[in-house]
């Protein structure tokens, strides 16, 4: 529901000039996904929403411009060299073990990424499991890591 609603908003965004959280909360409802005013505060915060100068003159609501692909890859790179010890893949899960105490940051690193696919990520302490989306999925993005470890 939650990645729905996001999708939702990020369209409604960018086809009409949404001013105000009220402004979004109502566009939501009327599409279907009515939701409270901390969820729309979160979602915004969770997508990257910021405000710009529309042409009539008026701040609305826009999604930032992605990093290119390259920075990304070069920061999980980093990351990756540093604390993951191995990946393994079981069906649509990634396996990630790292050392003592990095899992949960090496699933912040990625969570921040918006990787295509990845449904969400779970850490302990040295492990850490990544849902992809379907088992395509996962073996692309196994395949990424694996290279970044290289």
């Amino acid at each position: 529901m939650k990645r729905h609603r996001q999708e939702k908003i990020l369209e409604l965004i960018t086809q009409t000039d949404i001013e105000t959280q009220q402004g979004l909360a109502e566009a939501l409802s009327a599409a279907g996904y009515p939701s409270t005013q901390a969820t729309i505060s979160r979602d915004i915060r969770e997508l990257g929403l910021m405000k710009e100068l529309s042409p009539a003159g008026n701040y609305r609501y826009a999604a930032q411009q992605k990093k290119p692909p390259t920075e990304h890859a070069e920061r999980l790179r980093t990351i990756f060299r540093e604390s993951v010890i191995s990946v393994a893949l079981a069906q649509n899960l990634i396996v990630l073990q790292t050392l003592p105490g990095l899992a949960s940051a090496a699933c912040s690193a990625i969570d921040s990424l918006n990787v295509p696919g990845l449904v969400g990520t779970l850490a302990g302490d040295d492990t850490a499991f990544l849902a992809m989306e379907d088992k395509l999925a996962a073996e692309q993005f196994r395949l990424e890591i694996t290279s970044m470890l290289a």
